[in-house]
């Protein structure tokens, strides 16, 4: 219905925006006749109600919008949990005042989730419930770490995307692996985290992560709620940074990126750019692009440009380069041969007395691993 903007050296404590603004805001809310104001800053739980009793309209900030967003979005029972948990954190010292507003004007955005019942009930209850999924959350993040070190076991590298929401993540999951993901121009379209495999070659196989995308100024609540998700990007090892190459304010998306994954201690970890939707960049563009950014790899997941060369990155990156080696075990050492045919092509296998020989190409990355076993 309309937009209004002020520039203030300080926030007001008590309303965000000043006294003047807000008279203003009353006005022009009672002349469109509009049902809601939507900030997009983050207001504290006593700016909320000051603008709701001074405007007399239902009030949300950047924040709630968000978490109504991911309330949408979560399909499994641990995207769910961590977007209620996210939900009740925000909620609960917003509780005093809210009640009348809410009944009388439910429905629609930012009543999604908990919901007004929960809006309703006391302090004591809603903390009780933070609690509770608390410990469900606990429980699947030590689900996830039982299968992380399962996946260890089978000495594919794992590669993490990430990247500011819509980037095309999804799309260039879905062209590396070949595995169905939901894909959509919606933000926050996925939620839970996918891991599919990446078949490069012989030996040159990949775990790769769909995670939730970033935004500017994601809500610290969001990024402690979805902690035991975002942990797979802290144990992946080489990040895939997802960048809309076709995006006007790329630069700002790309810092918004790199400031969550400083807060969720990744900043240090290996990662190579992928410059997606290159079917999107004028020509000019798109060389400019490769000048400024020579280790980044310019794609487009939807066309299927440039994956071939993303794929020669990523081998040189995670060591899958097959090298030819001859290996002795002993006989008795069944995991560590079966090991050798399940990390690479075997192209000789010999047995004498009680040691067993094999000729076989296997990653460079795992030429540490046998070091001791090689002829």
């Amino acid at each position: 219905m309309g937009t209004i903007v002020q520039e203030r050296k300080r926030k007001d404590p008590a309303t965000l925006i000043g006294r003047g603004k807000v008279e203003e805001v009353a006005r022009t809310a009672e002349a469109k006749r509009v049902d809601l104001l939507l900030f997009d800053d983050e207001l504290s739980p006593a700016q909320q109600r000051n603008l709701e009793r001074a405007v007399g309209r239902k009030t949300l900030d950047r924040t709630q919008l968000i978490l109504d967003i991911f309330a949408r979005r979560a399909r499994s029972r641990e995207g769910r949990l961590q977007v209620e948990l996210a939900q009740l954190d925000y909620l609960l010292p917003r509780l005093t005042g809210r009640g009348a507003l809410m009944s009388r004007l439910g429905g629609g955005i930012g009543t999604r989730g908990p919901g007004e019942t929960k809006l309703e009930t006391d302090r004591r209850r809603i903390r009780h419930r933070i609690q509770a999924v608390k410990r469900e959350i606990e429980k699947v993040r030590r689900d996830r770490h039982t299968r992380r070190e399962a996946r260890q076991r089978t000495q594919a590298p794992v590669v993490a995307l990430v990247g500011y929401t819509n980037a095309g993540k999804s799309t260039l999951f879905t062209a590396l692996t070949r595995a169905r993901a939901e894909v959509s121009d919606q933000l926050f379209m996925t939620l839970d985290p996918l891991i599919r495999k990446a078949d490069f070659g012989p030996g040159r196989e990949v775990l790769v992560v769909d995670t939730v995308g970033f935004i500017q100024k994601l809500p610290h609540a969001l990024v402690a709620a979805f902690r035991a998700t975002l942990e797979e990007l802290t144990e992946a090892d080489l990040l895939l940074h997802v960048i809309d190459a076709s995006a006007e304010d790329m630069e700002e998306r790309e810092a918004a990126v790199e400031s969550v994954l400083r807060e969720i201690g990744a900043a240090d970890h290996p990662r190579l750019p992928v410059l997606n939707k290159a079917d999107l960049v004028p020509p000019a563009r798109a060389a400019g692009l490769r000048a400024a950014r020579p280790d980044a790899v310019l794609v487009s997941a939807s066309t299927g440009r440039g994956l071939d060369e993303l794929a020669a990155a990523l081998s040189r990156r995670l060591a899958l380069a097959p090298q030819r080696v001859r290996l002795r075990f002993p006989s008795r050492d069944a995991r560590a041969i079966a090991g050798v045919y399940a990390a690479g092509r075997v192209v000789a296998h010999e047995v004498r007395g009680d040691e067993v020989t094999l000729e076989a190409e296997i990653p460079e990355r795992l030429l540490e691993r046998y070091r001791e076993h090689l002829l």
